[in-house]
């Protein structure tokens, strides 16, 4: 019951977000497409529920030429307009609006023992971990070897995060928690 409750959720909220920001999502496909001089759009393999592996949508902040994320492309990032694309994500049933962020492969993929079961959940537009690193570009950048402080801090500080979510989800803590994300800083 819990989990078609959380899907029944996941749909409606998606489909009322397509339809809110659709206009937003087209003119800023339209802006992105001229920023980055490609189609708009970025697709990538992630990480799913299960270690299942599905394409993530997002809007395209990168310029594909010089591999560096665009001025207008840091705007879109900064307030998560390059994300919006994933309530496809949530309709397809691949993501949920809540749930641990969707990783590259080597990440949670790579989780075992307890951690593992954070592969039980769908992976999600928000979560509490995305709360707490919201800024995580950032946060990387003010360290000599950002790679070795991801995996050594924040990732594990994330699977932390996640698994208690595992243990405490319903969907009075997913609204809490959309909540938090909508109203953050």
């Amino acid at each position: 019951m819990k989990v078609i409750l959380k899907r029944v959720f996941d749909i409606i909220v998606s489909l009322m977000a397509l339809i809110l920001f659709s206009p937003l999502m087209l003119f800023s496909w339209l802006i992105l497409m001229l920023d980055t001089q490609s189609n708009g759009f970025f697709f990538q393999k992630r990480v799913g529920q299960y270690g299942k592996f599905f394409t993530i949508y997002k809007l395209k902040t990168m310029h594909p030429a010089t591999g560096n994320v665009s001025k207008i492309g840091a705007f879109f990032r900064k307030y998560k307009i390059d994300e919006l694309p994933q309530f496809l994500n949530v309709l397809k049933g691949e993501m949920s609006i809540v749930g641990p962020r969707p990783d590259i492969e080597g990440y949670y993929d790579q989780l075992i023992g307890e951690n593992r079961k954070i592969l039980e959940l769908k992976p999600g537009i928000t979560s509490e971990a995305s709360i707490k690193y919201y800024n995580e570009e950032a946060i990387l950048s003010q360290h000599r070897d950002a790679l070795h402080y991801n995996d050594s801090v924040i990732f594990p500080d994330k699977v932390k995060l996640n698994l208690e979510y595992y243990y405490n989800h319903n969907i009075l803590l997913d609204i809490k928690i959309i909540l938090k994300t909508i109203f953050k800083g």
